[in-house]
């Protein structure tokens, strides 16, 4: 193996500054989009990444997320609670919002507590007073009534379509004889024209029903984590129409099997248990992004709907930020790793000490999900054995550490040049 620099062909020198610039570019371009992400509704973060850990590490990575398997997501409460503490530093790092940015906050959040809609008057006859909610359990002081002095339907209530098709009805005939009963439930027969106030008064009940049904995120949460009985449990019997108390919610069977899968990663040994891990894990996983996926994208909507609400002063001050946590500090040293590694590697800055440093941060990128035998494979098209696209990567970087190219071709060669040398002059 030559040991003189001049003894590498010329090619072979070119051929390794382009494999460590190649490289440095890799790492920059992911390091500044991961950094752009902050600026949206869903910023990157390697919590998934940890969280997905195996192998014999998989404790260890696991360890540094704070729920890796996303069971708070799934509590109402712990929910709310960190969209309020989003809500307070949104506030904080904007502190020029006007009283309506902060009123629209609070409606995209918490929604309105009030609905109305315009209607000249009453038709004859029509008594909202006999009106009684039916499916939706009603809020202590309740109201759905006519405001004569504004002339405008006013409701608290989020009305449902069982309830919208029963204050439609009370401008329809009531039929009295036993003819017109039968008629009536005969879906042919033709219902007989309402007068103009009527239809007023209809068209006016769908306008209030509509925007009645828009929730705030607050108020679609609950429904989706409390109130949905295939997630809750609560789960109707499709034939008595009754709970049937055999059938588990979303939430339970998601428990049980991811306790069934640990304890059957405990016992594997041989490879067709670790065959039916790799599937059983995949099931996990399905039943995982079905319940957490919506919980996420209601964030992100909460996030992105705050984002649109600046002005682009104040969208200038930067993102939001995340609150202290372990895993944002992993994010964030991830994060300017790979932008400061990949800036040095591509100007040729301390070549040898920044190959070095990204091969740990590759080191680390593999040890998560390593392609051993035993272990159930990434997700993903690439299937690889002991050696991926990682590990490769990182056996390059020490190869560049074990050259000066940065002395060929790059930032080192200058201060040698100018610095050194005048110093040794």
């Amino acid at each position: 193996m030559p040991r003189n620099v001049r003894q590498v062909s010329l090619v072979a020198c070119l051929l390794l500054v382009v494999l460590r610039v190649s490289i440095g570019w890799q790492f920059l371009y992911e390091g500044l989009w991961k950094l752009g992400t902050q600026h949206t509704g869903k910023p990157w973060t390697a919590e998934g990444y940890l969280a997905n850990a195996r192998g014999p590490f998989r404790d260890r990575f696991r360890a540094l997320v704070d729920d890796p398997d996303g069971l708070k997501k799934l509590d109402f409460d712990t929910m709310v609670e960190r969209w309020k503490g989003w809500q307070e530093r949104f506030f904080a790092q904007y502190p020029t919002l006007d009283e309506k940015q902060k009123q629209e906050f609070d409606l995209l959040l918490s929604g309105a507590s009030e609905f109305s809609q315009p209607l000249a008057a009453l038709p004859e006859g029509v008594d909202l007073k006999k009106f009684k909610p039916k499916k939706y359990k009603a809020p202590d002081g309740w109201y759905l009534r006519y405001n004569a002095k504004p002339k405008r339907l006013e409701t608290n209530l989020h009305l449902v379509p069982e309830e919208r098709e029963a204050l439609l009805k009370l401008v329809e005939p009531v039929p009295q004889t036993e003819e017109e009963i039968v008629a009536a439930a005969d879906p042919q027969t033709v219902r007989p024209e309402l007068d103009p106030m009527a239809k007023k008064y209809q068209d006016a009940i769908n306008k209030l029903c509509d925007r009645s049904g828009k929730l705030g995120l607050t108020q679609r949460l609950q429904v989706l984590l409390k109130e949905d009985p295939s997630r809750s449990g609560v789960v109707l019997d499709p034939q008595t129409g009754e709970i049937d108390p055999q059938r588990p919610g979303d939430n339970a069977i998601y428990r049980h099997m991811l306790a069934r899968y640990e304890d059957n990663l405990k016992q594997a040994r041989q490879t067709f248990q670790q065959d039916h891990l790799a599937n059983q894990w995949g099931k996990v996983m399905e039943h995982k992004a079905k319940l957490l996926g919506p919980v996420d994208a209601l964030t992100t909507e909460l996030r992105e709907g705050s984002y649109k609400l600046l002005t682009l002063d104040q969208a200038a001050l930067g993102p939001v930020p995340e609150p202290k946590s372990q895993i944002r500090q992993i994010n964030t040293l991830t994060m300017w790793s790979l932008a400061i590694l990949g800036v040095a590697l591509m100007a040729g800055f301390c070549s040898r000490i920044s190959a070095l440093g990204a091969a740990g941060l590759l080191l680390l990128f593999y040890l998560p999900m390593p392609p051993w035998p035993g272990v159930p494979e990434a997700p993903g098209p690439e299937h690889s054995l002991f050696v991926n696209k990682n590990l490769i990567e990182f056996f390059a970087c020490l190869a560049l550490a074990a050259l000066p190219t940065g002395r060929w071709i790059g930032l080192d060669a200058l201060i040698r040049r100018f610095v050194f040398r005048s110093n040794t002059d």
